[in-house]
C-alpha cells in the first residue's frame, strides 16, 4: 500500500476515535470556492440589486458570516496570510509583489493536510507574495486541478477553485468584461444607472456603466459557482463535503480595493456543512452570525475541521469545530506598499467600530498609482474634483493629506464618512482601539515599521527571515513605532537620528522633514546624509529638500537612483516625485531609469517626468 494511503487511513482512524461511539464519521472533504474583488454584494447579504441565486441558496443551507474581514485589502498580501496563518506584516510579505522569505519554522497549510492523508488541489491561483515554489505544497496546482483527479476516490480531499471572473480588470476593460459575461442571460444583466452609486462617486454615465459591470460580473461568477456545486452533486459528494465561499478582499474599485475601509476589507463568507458534520458549525442551516472572523482564522479553522493539530505559530483562531476558544474582540488589517507607492496604514475593527492609524498622513489620500489611475472611475473622480462636481462625500479621496487617525461607528456610518477621532464623546473608544493597535503591533512584531529595503538588507545580513529576526535580534518595535507616530517634541527625533537601529534613524529623519520647526537642525541632518544605510540617507535628503537645502539633498537622491538595490532606487524616485519642481535638477537621472528592470521605479519616474515636462507619457 502507498505510504500516503497508510497515513490517510491512520488519520481517518484517529478522526473516528475522537468522535465517540455515537459518531462513526470519516474526515470531511473540504471545498473552498474563492473569488476576487467583491464586497458582500450578494442577495444573501440583503443586496436587492444583486442576482446571485446559487450563492443565496448556499447561504440558506449554511451559515452566513456578516462580519468577515480580510487581513489586507489586496490579493497577494491577503493570500500570504492565508497560506501561512501569519499576518503579512508579521512575516514581511506586506509589500505588494514582494519576494518574502518564508519563516524557517513555518509550513504552508496544505503541507499539514497532505501529511494527514488529504489530496490537496488548487485551481489555480497562488500569488502568495513569497519567494518559494508556490506549487510545491499541492498535489495539483493547475487550471485542471480537481478533486476528481485523486488516485483513490475514498481519499479525503481539500480543493480550492478560484474564480477570477469578478476581478477589477473585468470592470475596467470592456473586452474582458464581455468575455466574463458571455454566458450570462442578457435579461439578468443590470443596466447603467439601475444600481445606486456609493455616495462618494461622481454620478456620470461612465461611472454608472462601470458600477453596473461590477454587479454583472458577480452574476457571472455566481453562475460558475453553481456549475461547480453541480459537479460536486454529480459525484455524490455533497453529503461528505464542507463548503466555504469567500472573496479575497472587497470590491476592485477606487476607495474599496487597497483601502482599509469595510468597502475594501469586508468580504462575503458562507460555510455549509452536510448534516453529518453540522455539529462542527456554530449554528443551524440558514443562520446568520455577527461573529468577527479574520482571514488569519482560515488556516487554523481548516486544520481543526480536519482534526489536525494547529501549529503554535499560527496567529488566528479556529471558528469552526469543537472546543473553540473565545470569539475575537477585534480583527486587524494593514496596508503598506501598493504597487509603486508606500503608505503604511493599520486598522483595528470591532463589531461596531473601526480604527485606522495612518503612519504617513503627510501623503495624499490617493497617491497616483499607475494601475488604478487607468481605471475610468478613478479618472472620473479626478475630473470631477477638477471641475468641482465631486460629491462632498468623496472630497477626502482627492485630499492632499490624511488625518493621523480615523474612528468610525459602523452601525450608524457604514460608508465610513464621519471621522469621530476628535469627537470628545468617543475618547474612551478611541483610546481602547489605539491601545489594541499598539498591543497587536508589539505582539505580532509588525515588520511594516521596517522599510522594505532595510528589511531585505537585514535578511541578507542575518541570513534568516525577518520573522526570525524580529523575534531573535531584540528589534525595538515599540520605540520604532513611537518615533514613527508618537506625539513627540523635536529632541527625541534628533536623538533617534543617531540610534544604532536603522529603522529608528529612518523614521526620525522622516518626522524631522515633516516638521517646519526643524530648519535650524539642518547641520544634524547633514551628518546623516551619508548614512551607511542608503534609505536613511534618502529620508535625510528628503528632509533637507523640504527645508530648502536642495543643494545638499538632491545629489544624495541622484546617487541613490543608481544603487544596485531596486527598492533603494524606488525610494529615491518617490522622493524626487514628491519634490515636484524641486526635483528638476535630477531630470536627467529620472530619464536614465526609464529602462529600470523594476516596473515600479519606471512608473514613479514617468510620473515625475510627466509633471516636470508637461507630458502625458503612459507606461505599463
Amino acid at each position: 500500500m502507498h505510504c500516503k494511503h497508510i497515513i490517510w487511513l491512520f488519520s481517518a482512524f484517529c478522526w473516528l476515535s475522537c468522535q465517540g461511539p455515537a459518531e462513526d464519521l470519516p474526515p470531511p472533504n473540504i471545498l473552498w470556492i474563492t473569488c476576487e474583488d467583491i464586497s458582500p454584494n450578494l442577495g444573501a447579504y440583503g443586496d436587492t440589486y444583486a442576482y446571485t441565486p446559487n450563492l443565496d441558496q448556499l447561504a440558506r443551507e449554511g451559515v452566513l458570516y456578516k462580519q468577515a474581514i480580510a487581513s489586507a485589502p489586496v490579493c497577494a498580501v491577503a493570500r500570504s496570510s492565508i497560506i501561512t496563518g501569519l499576518y503579512a506584516s508579521s512575516q514581511g510579505t506586506q509589500y505588494m509583489r514582494c519576494k518574502g522569505q518564508l519563516p524557517e519554522t513555518v509550513e504552508l497549510y496544505p503541507t499539514y493536510l497532505r501529511e494527514a492523508g488529504y489530496f490537496c488541489t488548487n485551481n489555480s491561483k497562488t500569488d502568495y507574495n513569497l519567494a518559494i515554489n508556490n506549487k510545491a505544497c499541492w498535489d495539483e496546482c493547475t487550471r485542471d486541478a480537481h478533486w476528481r483527479n485523486r488516485p483513490d476516490t475514498g481519499q479525503p480531499f481539500f480543493s480550492i477553485f478560484n474564480f477570477g471572473t469578478s476581478h477589477e480588470s473585468r470592470v475596467n476593460d470592456a473586452e474582458r468584461y464581455e468575455q466574463a459575461i458571455a454566458n450570462v442571460d442578457p435579461k439578468l444583466l443590470k443596466s447603467p444607472g439601475e444600481v445606486p452609486l456609493p455616495p462618494y462617486y461622481p454620478d456620470t454615465d461612465t461611472v454608472r456603466a462601470l458600477w453596473s459591470r461590477y454587479y454583472n460580473i458577480i452574476t457571472a461568477m455566481d453562475q460558475q459557482v453553481g456549475e461547480l456545486l453541480a459537479e460536486l452533486e454529480a459525484d455524490d459528494l455533497l453529503e461528505n463535503t464542507i463548503i466555504f465561499f469567500y472573496s479575497d478582499h472587497g470590491a476592485g474599485l477606487p476607495r474599496h480595493k487597497r483601502w482599509l475601509y469595510d468597502a475594501g476589507l469586508q468580504v462575503p463568507l458562507i460555510v455549509k456543512a452536510p448534516k453529518k458534520y453540522q455539529h462542527l458549525l456554530p449554528m443551524s442551516a440558514g443562520s446568520e452570525t455577527d461573529e468577527l472572523v479574520s482571514f488569519i482564522d482560515l488556516p487554523p479553522t481548516l486544520l481543526q475541521l480536519a482534526n489536525i493539530p494547529i501549529p503554535n505559530h499560527m496567529q488566528g483562531r479556529a471558528f469552526l469545530g469543537e472546543n473553540l476558544s473565545l470569539q475575537r474582540t477585534y480583527t486587524y488589517a494593514g496596508r503598506d506598499r501598493m504597487d509603486e507607492r508606500y503608505d503604511m496604514q493599520r486598522a483595528v475593527r470591532s463589531q461596531r467600530y473601526k480604527y485606522i492609524r495612518y503612519y504617513e498622513p503627510y501623503k495624499p489620500f490617493c497617491q497616483y498609482m499607475n494601475t488604478p489611475e487607468k481605471g475610468a472611475i478613478m479618472q472620473a473622480i479626478r475630473q470631477a474634483a477638477a471641475d468641482n462636481s465631486l460629491p462632498e462625500a468623496g472630497a477626502h479621496i482627492v485630499a492632499s493629506t490624511k488625518p493621523a487617525e480615523e474612528l468610525f461607528d459602523l452601525q450608524t456610518d457604514p460608508w465610513e464618512l464621519n471621522n469621530l477621532a476628535k469627537d470628545p464623546k468617543y475618547v474612551k473608544q478611541l483610546e481602547e482601539m489605539r491601545k489594541a493597535h499598539a498591543d497587536w503591533s508589539d505582539e505580532t512584531k509588525d515588520t511594516g515599521l521596517i522599510p522594505e529595503t532595510i528589511l531585505r538588507r537585514w535578511e541578507k545580513e542575518y541570513d534568516k527571515s525577518i520573522y526570525a529576526i524580529m523575534r531573535e535580534e531584540n528589534i525595538p518595535v515599540s520605540l520604532i513605532r513611537n518615533i514613527a507616530i508618537g506625539d513627540l517634541e523635536i529632541e527625541p527625533w534628533l536623538t533617534a537620528l543617531n540610534h544604532s537601529n536603522a529603522a529608528v534613524r529612518y523614521w526620525a529623519a522622516i518626522r524631522l522633514g515633516n516638521d517646519s520647526r526643524t530648519v535650524e537642525h539642518i547641520p544634524a541632518l547633514l551628518e546623516r546624509a551619508t548614512d551607511s544605510i542608503p534609505l536613511v540617507s534618502i529620508a535625510t535628503a528628503r528632509a533637507l529638500c523640504l527645508m530648502g537645502a536642495e543643494e545638499q539633498g538632491i545629489p544624495v537622491l541622484q546617487q541613490a537612483l543608481k544603487h544596485t538595490d531596486e527598492w533603494v532606487r524606488l525610494a529615491s524616485a518617490l522622493v524626487l516625485d514628491e519634490m515636484q519642481e524641486g526635483g528638476r535638477p535630477a531630470l536627467a537621472d529620472l530619464q536614465s531609469v526609464m529602462e529600470d528592470p523594476n516596473k515600479y521605479v519606471v512608473r514613479v519616474a514617468n510620473h515625475a517626468l510627466n509633471a516636470l515636462q508637461g507630458t502625458t507619457h503612459v507606461v505599463p
